[in-house]
């Protein structure tokens, strides 16, 4: 055996020794409130970015249809050579008028925009600052911009202000502060009010990743911006389609049009991928049409929420407080929290423990969301599920 796979054999050994190893579970339905997994029929699925319950939409279903019929499959192309059609243009005007921007453009998923933002607006001679819980894909892009680079503890604008003022002291030509809207791992909302009266002091522009927020909070589900009254205040925001709306894939970025006009020009990630298939852009487009006219949805979902976080608190476990659809049962030891998915799944309920490397050493949880579709009768099984799974395992 060659050395390489020599290492690579005993760096998969150790991370199973440490019981950290993850496995893919398999489902062999659509998603949904209630799937079908190999190992078990009939689970709640408590774990799936489908907030509103949209993702085997029959509207959406038929929307993708007849995209299909009048575009076709795809365009072999990028953008930029003979990849845009009408229909990429009518979603990224969807998406600026829904969020409240001036421009969007599209992305084969948010992963890319991140990854095709920072290196394409900020130089050398710029500041870049991050919230230390930002999305790995934030990270990632940062890393590929030369740009001077700091981190502040999560939602702390005491250190956020001291890196701003270092970054003004040491002459940044431009100063981004970059956030997540809601941040996955705990379900809490950035403190944008506060990011926004920063940024206006220190001459910055704000960037969110917002894929956690739009089509989950709000009062017309546009996100985190509107949840927090910022939107007009918000330089650049990125986010998904492959969550809320819809569960497909894909992702934009939108924002201030020169900033939009730059990324046209310059973004790699854009540039060199093909263009969105025509699929999930008349799919998204329905979904945003749905989102806007359909009040009943913000509501659904704001209800099930409050329900199930109160339940998780009455029966002793403890979560992360917020009002975000991601509601962390907190277990702090990697095993606990895999033998609480497991012992869950047993239960009926399909839910997925979280350990280094995706959160911190020491900070193992089990992420539950919920969903729009998710019925009180559902919501009231994983509860005494939770209930009695807790007793068993002695959490």
């Amino acid at each position: 055996m060659k050395t390489a796979y020599k290492h690579w054999a005993a760096l998969a050994q150790e991370i199973k020794d440490s019981g950290l190893w993850k496995t893919e579970r398999i489902i062999t339905t659509p998603q949904g409130a209630q799937i079908d997994t190999t190992a078990t029929k009939g689970v709640i699925n408590m774990c799936a970015n489908n907030y509103l319950g949209l993702s085997n939409n029959e509207d959406i279903k038929k929307a993708a249809i007849e995209g299909i019929g009048r575009w076709g499959y795809g365009y072999s192309s990028v953008r930029f050579i003979c990849g845009t059609s009408q229909l990429h243009k009518d979603l990224e005007e969807k998406l600026s008028n829904f969020l409240g921007m001036e421009d969007t453009i599209l992305y084969s998923s948010c992963y890319d925009a991140n990854g095709g933002l920072f290196e394409t607006i900020l130089t050398a001679e710029d500041a870049i600052i991050s919230d230390e819980l930002n999305h790995a894909s934030i990270i990632d892009g940062v890393r590929l911009c030369k740009a001077m680079r700091y981190r502040y503890k999560n939602n702390n604008m005491e250190e956020l202000e001291n890196c701003l003022k270092d970054a003004t002291e040491k002459g940044a030509r431009i100063k981004a502060i970059v956030t997540d809207g809601v941040f996955s791992m705990d379900g809490t909302i950035a403190d944008l009010v506060s990011v926004c009266d920063l940024a206006d002091k220190y001459d910055a522009i704000v960037i969110v990743d917002d894929s956690h927020g739009v089509g989950v909070i709000g009062d017309n589900l546009k996100g985190a911006h509107e949840h927090c009254g910022v939107i007009e205040r918000i330089d650049v925001m990125t986010g998904t389609l492959g969550k809320a709306l819809g569960g497909s894939s894909g992702g934009y970025t939108t924002g201030k049009k020169a900033i939009i006009d730059i990324l046209r020009q310059r973004s790699r990630t854009y540039l060199f991928s093909n263009t969105l298939s025509p699929i999930i852009a008349s799919a998204s487009i329905k979904v945003i049409d749905m989102i806007e006219n359909d009040k009943e949805l913000v509501g659904r979902i704001k209800e099930n929420t409050a329900y199930f976080r109160k339940g998780l608190k009455e029966i002793g476990y403890d979560i992360i407080e917020g009002t975000h659809p991601i509601v962390p049962i907190m277990t702090y030891d990697e095993i606990k929290a895999g033998q609480l998915a497991e012992k869950m799944l047993e239960k009926g309920v399909y839910v997925i423990g979280f350990f280094f490397p995706v959160v911190p050493r020491g900070k193992a949880r089990v992420r539950t969301q919920v969903s729009a579709a998710h019925t009180r009768e559902q919501l009231d099984h994983a509860l005494n599920a939770f209930k009695e799974a807790k007793a068993e395992l002695g959490i």
